[in-house]
């Protein structure tokens, strides 16, 4: 196996390891929302509350956005980028 294919089987994450690593940074993403909304209203019922709302509407938001990029085909940016064509037309 090549240097290239061992680190390429390294870097890969388990869907484990990415469930869990979705988890606790919601959990911190959260707290943090909490937190700055009791520092500014002073009180932990509205502090609770826009966390809840923030968590809510940030998991439909990210799975939208998550939605919108799958109807991106693959390496078109890297078309873009590169000054490529995407089917078959030119860009800039």
């Amino acid at each position: 196996m090549s240097r290239t294919q061992k680190m390429s089987v390294e870097s890969k994450e388990s869907h484990l390891r990415s469930i869990l690593k979705a988890i606790t940074w919601r959990i911190l993403a959260t707290t943090t929302t909490f937190l700055i909304a009791y520092f500014v209203t002073g009180e932990s019922i509205v502090a609770f509350t826009i966390a809840s709302f923030e968590t809510i509407a940030k998991l439909a938001i990210y799975y939208f956005h998550e939605r919108a990029w799958q109807m991106v085909p693959r390496q078109t940016i890297r078309g873009l980028l590169k000054g490529g064509t995407i089917a078959g037309k030119d860009h800039p």
